[in-house]
C-alpha cells in the first residue's frame, strides 16, 4: 500500500471515529488501557500512577460524612463519627485501592485475566465525557458510569468509583 493510500485510510478512519469517540476519550484511552493492564498484571507501580488516591479517599470520606449526618443517632455520636471519618477513609483507601481489589471491577467490564485488553480505540469508544472535563467508563453505550477519570497534569487518573462495595473484592494481597 502506498504512503498516500495509508494516509487517506488513516484520515477516513479518524473522521469515522470522530462520531464514536470524543477527543477527550481518545486522550484518556491510553491511560485507561494502562490502568486495565496494571489491574490484570497486578502491577502496583503502574496502578498507583493511574489512580488519584487522595480523590478516592476524599470520596470515601464524603460518603462516611453523609451517612453520619443522616444517621438516627445522638449528636455526640455524629460528632465522633465526623471526627474519625478522615482516618477511617484513609484506612479504607489503603485497603481498597489496590490492583487485586479492582480486578472484580475489571471483571464486571468483561476484562478477565484470560481476556485480551481491548485496544485504545475500542476503549475510547467506551469512555463518555462528563462534567468538569472528565470521562467515565461505561459498560455498553448507555451503561452506568462506574469509573471516572480526570486529566491531572497530562495523565488521566481514576478519581471516582461509583460501583457498589460488592464489586470490590478483597484479595490475598492484604492492605498496604
Amino acid at each position: 500500500m502506498t504512503q498516500l493510500k495509508r494516509l487517506t485510510l488513516a484520515l477516513i478512519t479518524a473522521v469515522g471515529l470522530s462520531g464514536c469517540a470524543t477527543t477527550r476519550g481518545l486522550s484518556a484511552a491510553g491511560d485507561v488501557h494502562a490502568l486495565l493492564l496494571s489491574i490484570r498484571d497486578d502491577d502496583r507501580p503502574t496502578f498507583d500512577a493511574h489512580v488519584d488516591r487522595h480523590a478516592l479517599a476524599a470520596q470515601i470520606q464524603g460518603i462516611l460524612v453523609e451517612r453520619t449526618r443522616t444517621a438516627n443517632v445522638p449528636d455526640s455520636v455524629k460528632s465522633l463519627g465526623l471526627l474519625v471519618s478522615g482516618p477511617l477513609a484513609k484506612a479504607a483507601a489503603g485497603t481498597l485501592i489496590r490492583p487485586d481489589v479492582f480486578r472484580a471491577v475489571a471483571d464486571y467490564y468483561g476484562y478477565r485475566p484470560d481476556t485480551p485488553i481491548p485496544g485504545i480505540l475500542a476503549i475510547a469508544m467506551m469512555l463518555r465525557p462528563v462534567k468538569d472535563d472528565r470521562v467515565c467508563a461505561t459498560k455498553g453505550k448507555h451503561g452506568p458510569c462506574l469509573l471516572t477519570f480526570a486529566n491531572e497534569d497530562g495523565r488521566w487518573r481514576l478519581v471516582e468509583f461509583n460501583g457498589t462495595a460488592a464489586m470490590l473484592k478483597l484479595g490475598r494481597g492484604g492492605a498496604s
